[in-house]
């Protein structure tokens, strides 16, 4: 069973504050779904960017989600099906050459990329 996103007290609407939207910041990097030209997706946290050129430490390739419908909902809502989702292994540092699509992750969200298994061929 999901947990409700708001309640309702005397008649005031509360929400849950582990549902609001805030970005996911270790060490002063930003932890932001990156889309690339030509090398998909991927989860990271952002170290350098030089135009098109961007540096990701502790990131994770995406080759295939469920339980969201785009890049943006998966990176404001997570994943509703972690169980589905292909994502590789954590790698230490990787460089993306023609990025086209920065989206900052949420809490909420992270939470549920980290509940993705490493997906084994």
């Amino acid at each position: 069973m999901t947990e409700p996103e708001t309640m309702m007290i005397n008649k005031v609407e509360y929400v849950r504050k582990d549902s609001l939207i805030t970005q996911v910041v270790d060490d002063g990097l930003v932890y932001c779904m990156v889309r690339t030209y030509s090398a998909g997706v991927f989860a990271g946290y952002i170290q350098r960017r030089n135009g098109k050129d961007v540096t990701l430490v502790n990131a994770r390739r995406m080759r295939y989600w469920e339980g969201a419908m785009d890049l943006s909902q998966l990176a404001i809502d997570g994943t509703k099906k972690p169980e589905k989702c292909k994502f590789t292994r954590e790698v230490p540092e990787v460089t993306l050459t023609e990025v086209i699509e920065f989206i900052p992750i949420s809490k909420k969200a992270a939470k549920t990329i980290a509940e993705v298994k490493v997906c084994q061929v």
